[in-house]
């Protein structure tokens, strides 16, 4: 199926607010859910129109702390969705709080003096904790800071969703990201930190591909 084809059938998931009005860039069908209910919504709306093609649209906040219960029960019951999860390691909408993803020393406004995992716990890998379930059939971890990336992330969003068409289980993309006002850098400055910070932690490429 052509990319037309896939869009006409979409139906995007994404929590209040945390999709920034996202219909007005993606011709699908919407719906705003309450954070970190996504992928129960999701569920829902893929059970009852066996033709759509649905996606959750989640940040690590929302995906990786108040929709963890969610999101691994969906994942666990093999649901036919597609998970698209960007990971900043940072609460970039509510004022750059510490997020699970949130590197071991890294600098917050909840911890100033930066992560320590004896208090604040050790980065949570959600990618490699999904990719062990057996409901997942893909689970990739991709980024877009380069033009190639993008094209590597545009390409494993496409399988995650023909995964959805053919019914083989649930799809997740993780997609590292930049967050400069939360990291409190400039855009250039935040895509090198990320890639020799966030790349060393969150390493590129497929986790499960079945």
């Amino acid at each position: 199926m052509d990319e037309l084809g896939i869009q006409e059938r979409c139906v995007m998931i994404s929590p209040v607010g945390c999709s920034v009005y996202a219909y007005f860039y993606f011709n699908c069908g919407n719906f705003q859910t309450a954070h970190g209910r996504a992928p129960a919504v999701a569920t829902g709306i893929s059970r009852a129109e066996d033709n759509a093609i649905v996606m959750s649209y989640q940040g690590d906040g929302d995906l990786a702390a108040i929709g963890t219960a969610e999101t691994i029960h969906a994942c666990n019951r093999g649901e036919s969705i597609a998970i698209i999860f960007v990971n900043n390691g940072i609460y970039g909408m509510t004022g750059g709080q510490m997020a699970p993803t949130t590197l071991e020393g890294m600098v917050t406004v909840t911890c100033p003096f930066g992560r320590k995992p004896e208090l604040n716990g050790y980065p949570l890998h959600i990618g490699e904790l999904l990719a062990k379930l057996k409901g997942t059939c893909y689970v990739t971890r991709q980024s877009v800071h380069t033009p190639a990336a993008i094209r590597k992330t545009k390409k494993a969003i496409m399988k995650g969703f023909e995964n959805s068409m053919n019914k083989k289980g649930t799809s997740v993309i993780e997609i590292v990201s930049t967050c400069n006002t939360g990291w409190k850098m400039s855009p250039d400055k935040a895509n090198v930190w990320m890639e020799e910070n966030m790349f060393a932690e969150y390493p590129m490429g497929d986790l499960k591909n079945e």
